[in-house]
């Protein structure tokens, strides 16, 4: 077996592993190493070639292609080592890296701090209870999108969008400018799962009716789908006896939800939020085991890139302080504390006796218009801004800096 030693070891070549690598370099980490189980960097981003990334950090509105070409491109002037192509099997409490590969064999990689960034991967059919046989033409979104924008294929000629997550609404765009009729989005719950940006720009430009508080409950064909029931439901999701409705298709493209990717943490041992699925973490992206962080996707599902990276860049400023000792992982923490209409919170704890500069990242329960969000330190009022409009998909962000060794609790109230 192949041993190594490394400072810092970034799991995942997505847009956090790559901002969280550079990052730690231009702190000062030494020897930095990004390791990808794909074949090239960039993770998602390789297959997202619409437009919308980069918003926040390049003041630009660019393709996912472009946004990770930029991170690519900094990764390959520098000196971090990547592995591609590399499976990485096991991650221990005291940081050691076990991984494989078609060239070295089995590795056994020695890092002074980990930070994971595997991102988040869909739902499928078995995770949404749906009836009826198992076609082929039941797939999800993101594997549409990998079959039509970078393998070139057309999986089907008439298509029905299961769920109103982002991906879902972004091909619905895709599929109709392929000419793939898109029949419809049905989305169970009353109100939509994805940015309102995207269902302007992806549904009603393009006149794709979205149907709410509706669901797919049968399958129908045996060999290759041949359509499907849809049906309303109440406020409880259970279905409307009456309201069944067969819609003739070749295409069910699930947008059901992602899910963090966290079977190699929850193998090391680390606190989970049933909340987020994803680590439970301080303000510097550290787990519960010290030495070990987290960012984007695998942490929590962002809506935007921007954060993604920006997360990577927080958990890579805490890795370095690590490893040069300056970072108080005895420290006792406090608690980030969902207050009215707050679903979660990340970070989850703040360690007390910290005073510098904490991003919060939440996202509320229900939407609402013309609100006030507050965040409450020890009697103290650290912010307090109005809001337009919140709504569960659209992550909300917010920069404090604790004064008190007290939980910090978030509402989002009436204004």
């Amino acid at each position: 077996m192949k041993e190594m030693k490394i400072d810092i070891a970034v799991i995942g070549g997505g847009p956090a592993g790559m901002a969280a690598a550079l990052e730690a370099r231009r702190q000062g980490a030494g020897k930095v190493m990004i390791i990808e189980r794909d074949i090239e960097p960039g993770g998602i981003l390789q297959q997202c070639i619409h437009d919308g990334f980069g918003l926040h950090r390049f003041k630009k509105r660019l393709s996912g292609t472009d946004y990770a070409q930029r991170f690519i491109d900094e990764v390959e002037a520098s000196d971090i080592e990547v592995l591609l192509d590399t499976m990485v099997l096991e991650i221990t409490r005291d940081k050691v890296v076990y991984a494989c590969n078609n060239r070295d064999g089995m590795m056994k990689i020695r890092c002074g701090a980990v930070i994971l960034a595997m991102g988040c991967r869909e739902r499928t059919a078995s995770q949404v209870l749906l009836y009826g046989y198992r076609p082929a033409g039941v797939m999800t979104a993101g594997s549409v999108q990998r079959y039509i924008n970078m393998e070139g294929y057309l999986p089907g000629k008439e298509a029905v969008i299961l769920g109103s997550g982002d991906i879902g609404l972004i091909m619905a765009r895709r599929m109709t400018l392929e000419h793939i009729k898109v029949k419809g989005v049905y989305e169970v719950m009353q109100d939509p799962g994805g940015l309102t940006r995207n269902i302007v720009q992806c549904l009603d430009d393009y006149g794709i009716p979205l149907h709410l508080a509706t669901t797919v409950t049968w399958i129908h064909g045996k060999e290759r789908l041949e359509g499907v029931t849809v049906a309303k439901v109440d406020e409880h999701r259970k279905v409307i006896p009456g309201t069944e409705e067969f819609i003739s298709c070749d295409l069910l493209v699930l947008a059901v939800g992602l899910i963090p990717e966290n079977e190699l943490s929850v193998k090391a041992g680390i606190e989970m939020d049933p909340r987020t699925r994803g680590p439970v973490l301080d303000n510097h992206f550290m787990t519960s085991v010290p030495g070990i962080f987290a960012a984007g996707n695998v942490a929590v599902v962002f809506d935007l890139v921007d954060y993604v990276s920006e997360s990577g860049e927080i958990a890579a400023r805490g890795a370095a302080a690590y490893l040069n000792g300056t970072l108080d992982t005895e420290a006792e923490a406090v608690e980030t504390v969902p207050g009215e209409n707050v679903n979660f919170i990340v970070p989850q704890r703040v360690r007390a006796g910290s005073r510098e500069e904490t991003t919060l990242f939440m996202r509320v329960k229900k939407p609402e218009k013309s609100v006030r969000l507050t965040c409450e330190n020890g009697g103290e009022t650290l912010v307090s801004k109005k809001l337009k409009t919140v709504a569960p998909p659209e992550m909300v962000a917010c920069t404090v800096t604790p004064g008190h060794d007290a939980p910090l609790v978030v509402d989002v109230k009436e204004a």
